[in-house]
């Protein structure tokens, strides 16, 4: 079995690599950082996989035919495709320079298609193949201050859905949607910032490792759409039942309050225009081992956090119970 991920030097992509190769499955490779890709292909060669590195832009349709093309010379074809690659944006959304937003979107969207239209004529050709599509709990509740990244998300599970519809009629070839929660990835490190504080991720944050298994059960049972993380379940049930002033309201504060440092940060277009070479791995730091004693400031804030989903869960409780109890 041969699949295709782009996105595959950091994150996500890159711990799916290492599982599928784990498995014993032929990975192709697709990044900008040609060097990043070489390590991860070497990882994936001593966990027993064969590994092709393609040096590959997204945004660049060329360059994805030209990597379908690579992986149908060297294995004769490929049975999965992962549309992975993707940058971050955050600021107000006045604020963010537009040509900054055309290339998230050059990325972010136009890649999910150059990538999507050549795994599909593939498939059509063999009569069977899974194209997975990571988009993220964005796309499910909305975010602020990172405007750009939530409508490339939106586009791209609006991708998968209608993808989906399209190709009804051909029951072997399948069309899957991953929206992960908050991930423990570099994209944070990465990400183009106009906010004027430093970025982080709100908690709580889950291993890259969890959305690499959901991919890989894809391959076995093909699912329209797989929401991976409590946090992202929960955040969708509370934007279907609670009012939706009162659940922005909330949103934005948690974002505001939870997403972004107290430490000031120039100005950064990030990764979008070339790769940062740093933070090449699947991790971003961001998850750390609690200690044994926790002390009154660790304490304070995990109260705070416990208190606000606490507030949203209760609130949306109530709101169900009310129309619950009004349409009996």
């Amino acid at each position: 079995m041969v699949v295709v991920i782009t996105g595959a030097s950091s994150g996500i992509g890159r711990a799916t690599a290492l599982r599928f190769a784990g498995k014993g499955w032929s990975v192709v490779l697709a990044a900008r950082f040609a060097s990043g890709l070489k390590e991860v292909a070497e990882e994936c060669r001593q966990l027993g996989g064969q590994a092709l590195a393609v040096p590959t832009d997204v945004a660049q349709e060329n360059e994805v035919d030209a990597l379908a093309e690579a992986a149908i010379a060297t294995f004769g074809g490929f049975d999965v495709w992962v549309n992975n690659a993707a940058v971050g944006l955050f600021g107000r959304f006045e604020e963010i320079p537009m040509e900054d937003i055309r290339q998230l979107m050059e990325i972010n969207v136009y890649g999910y298609i150059y990538g999507a239209r050549a795994a599909i004529r593939h498939f059509r050709e063999t009569g069977e193949g899974t194209l997975i599509n990571i988009s993220s709990m964005v796309a499910l509740v909305g975010q602020p201050f990172s405007l750009p990244y939530s409508i490339s998300k939106f586009a791209v599970r609006g991708l998968s859905i209608s993808l989906t519809q399209e190709l009804a009629d051909q029951k072997n070839i399948h069309v899957c949607c991953v929206s992960p929660a908050v991930i423990d990835t570099p994209i944070f490190q990465h990400a183009a910032n106009y906010m004027g504080q430093a970025v982080q991720p709100p908690k709580p944050v889950i291993p890259a490792e969890d959305v690499a298994k959901a991919i890989y059960k894809l391959t076995k049972n093909p699912r329209e759409e797989v929401i991976v993380g409590t946090m992202a379940k929960l955040m969708k049930a509370q934007r279907l039942t609670l009012p939706a002033d009162l659940f922005d309201e909330m949103h934005q504060k948690l974002v505001r309050d939870q997403h972004f440092q107290k430490r000031e940060s120039k100005p950064s277009e990030g990764n979008l225009f070339s790769p940062i070479t740093n933070w090449n791995r699947i991790d971003g730091g961001w998850i750390k081992t609690k200690p044994k004693k926790m002390n009154r400031k660790r304490v304070s804030n995990t109260a705070r956090n416990a208190s606000l989903w606490g507030t949203l869960l209760l609130a949306g409780a109530s709101v169900a119970a009310a129309w619950i109890a009004r349409g009996s």
